[in-house]
């Protein structure tokens, strides 16, 4: 790499001699995304990776994830929260691009600190940046879906579409602005609810309360919140070790996903940049976790999707709910047309594996290899929804290893058939499987290399 020079102005205009500048080693910041549409379980992942951090971030969506991290048999459920925090001895951060809605934050501490989080008043960390999420944008993101009738995307109603709506047509309201003037931060929310009143006369809001309500949540999220940017360079120039947590998924993001059937946010590689302010030179490892079988909650095309005895399977074993919304996952074979073009998109440099454990008891086990359209291999993944619910699925076969797994802890104490399975994923993506899951807790991932 060259050496880079700063140029001084002297008193006469003329530039002083070019002065060579000793580059700084800053650590590189490690992502960690889900590669397919969610649920690939991120949340334990993260939750390994933090015991080496010191400081995990979230950098968008809001309080629709879900993340399941199991810890000494006790089930801790993340939303807004990064898994990381489980972690006593690191730093939490909900970075700009998050979007929070504030009595879900303090609810899901409260109900985790029950559970046995401790600490998480000196660790937890708010951007002044992120936008904050009201419970009219939940009450506008229902009304918006029964609007759609039939064409209705199956959301969560947790308001986070809505949120992002307002951040777009710039006049979404801050945690600065909650935690700043708070006559200003009142002008802003009445002005906010009339135009949604505007849009849905039927919408009820008893601004005055919220007012009420929102000057106690003001001073209780003041101690934790910062200026997120300065604070995260700052870190790494003192040699921080920095951890970021995609929520969602990347068939998930509102640019790449299956939209419509998408998030409001881009929970793809790009989104790690935007949502913590994060230049693209200060990424190192991305980390792609992957289901040993594809998921997906709510409406869309699903290619690989199985109706049958094998989708009950697989739903039933993998304990297939959504964390957010209890809805049943629809189940599918592994897809890798889908996973080559998230990869794209991306640029996995290590992939962890997860669940491959729920495949134990198949005497076969399929993996979609290529599309077609008419008989012909697409080389590009659908862009229309209308072109990936036609396209044909061509499958590979392979034998399964019908025993458990759930206690192996080495690569090469996997049976013969279950390490065949992996080899085949890791050749047709062209990026290392480094992580494989097991089971349920932080002890069942086995270490590849």
């Amino acid at each position: 790499m060259m050496d880079g020079v700063v140029a001084e102005v002297n008193g006469g205009g003329l530039p002083s001699p070019r002065k060579k500048f000793r580059l700084q080693n800053i650590p590189k910041v490690t992502v960690v995304l889900g590669a397919q549409w969610g649920d690939e379980g991120k949340g334990k992942v993260v939750d390994m990776l933090a015991t080496g951090a010191d400081i995990v971030c979230r950098c968008q969506g809001g309080n629709n994830a879900g993340h399941t991290v199991v810890v000494d048999e006790r089930e801790y459920d993340f939303h807004l929260l990064p898994s990381g925090i489980i972690n006593p001895e690191c730093k939490s951060l909900i970075g700009n691009g998050v979007v929070i809605h504030l009595p879900g934050l303090f609810e899901e501490l409260e109900k985790n600190a029950a559970k046995g989080l401790s600490r998480w008043e000196d660790r937890l960390l708010v951007s002044d940046r992120s936008h904050l999420v009201f419970d009219f944008h939940q009450q506008v993101d229902g009304l918006q879906e029964q609007e759609k009738g039939k064409q209705s995307l199956g959301t969560t109603k947790k308001g986070i579409g809505p949120t992002y709506s307002s951040k777009a047509t710039r006049n979404g309201i801050r945690v600065a602005d909650l935690i700043g003037d708070f006559e200003i931060f009142a002008e802003k929310l009445k002005s906010l609810v009339r135009m949604y009143q505007r849009m849905f006369p039927e919408l009820k809001v008893d601004v005055e309360s919220e007012l009420v309500r929102y000057k106690k949540y003001a001073e209780r999220i003041r101690p934790f919140v910062v200026e997120s940017v300065s604070y995260l360079h700052t870190a790494l120039r003192m040699g921080k070790k920095v951890l970021v947590e995609g929520a969602n998924a990347a068939m998930l993001d509102i640019d790449f996903g299956t939209y419509p059937y998408v998030t409001s946010s881009n929970c793809s590689i790009g989104g790690v940049c935007t949502g913590l302010g994060l230049p693209p030179c200060n990424i190192g490892d991305v980390i792609g976790v992957v289901k040993a079988y594809t998921t997906r909650v709510g409406d869309g095309p699903f290619p690989t999707e199985l109706l049958d005895a094998n989708g009950e399977l697989l739903q039933e074993r993998g304990s297939e709910v959504g964390v957010t919304t209890k809805r049943k996952r629809r189940c599918g074979w592994l897809d890798l047309p889908l996973l080559r073009y998230t990869t794209l998109v991306n640029g996995y440099s290590l992939i962890c594996v997860t669940k491959l454990d729920i495949l134990d008891t198949l005497p076969e086990i399929k993996i979609a290899v290529a599309y077609k359209k008419k008989g012909k291999e697409l080389n590009y993944f659908p862009s229309s929804i209308s072109e990936l619910a036609s396209v044909e699925v061509e499958y590979e076969t392979l034998p399964g290893w019908q025993k458990s797994i759930e206690d192996v802890r080495e690569y090469d104490k996997l049976p013969l058939n279950a390490k065949r399975y992996i080899e085949r994923i890791e050749e047709c993506l062209g990026v290392p499987i480094k992580w494989i899951g097991v089971g349920k807790g932080r002890e069942s991932i086995i270490n590849v290399f």
